[in-house]
């Protein structure tokens, strides 16, 4: 939604499995929100907390919406939950071929398919993210390296 929580949490973690398996120079990673909210802000303080106890650096990331040319320049566009991909689903171009799904359908330890919004949770919520994303992320990394779209 507003590009501070989940999506950056999910850009610095698949960022790190790609850079892990030497694919960086070849996968462009990026994380926009839906909603105009957080424009040019950091991630929310407490996501980066989280994802830097585990390993993770948010700390260049700032909060974009998501465009129309998302749709064009990326091959995967990827939403957090039901609500989030009915708004993409209303941007993307018809004639764009980028795969629009939700990030979970590539996770395999989770069967939930939507990652909740932590914003007005506890500190266990950025963890309950965390967990479902790195497994997500590592979905998505298997399916990239078997070249499917």
């Amino acid at each position: 939604m507003g590009n501070i929580c989940r999506s950056p949490t999910a850009e610095a973690v698949f960022r790190a499995r790609i850079e892990a398996a030497e694919l960086g120079q070849n996968i462009l990673i990026d994380s926009a929100g839906t909603h105009d909210y957080h424009i040019g802000e950091p991630p929310d303080a407490r996501t980066q907390h989280a994802a830097s106890r585990r390993g993770y650096d948010m700390s260049m990331l700032r909060g974009r919406q998501v465009e129309v040319a998302d749709f064009r320049r990326f091959d995967y566009v990827l939403a957090m939950d039901h609500a989030n991909l009915a708004i993409l689903q209303r941007l993307r171009p018809h004639d764009a071929e980028s795969h629009l799904g939700l990030f979970l359908e590539f996770a395999t330890g989770h069967e939930a398919r939507e990652v909740p919004d932590p914003y007005y949770g506890g500190a266990d919520g950025f963890e309950r993210v965390l967990d479902m994303v790195e497994d997500a992320a590592e979905g998505l990394l298997q399916h990239i390296r078997k070249g499917r779209i």
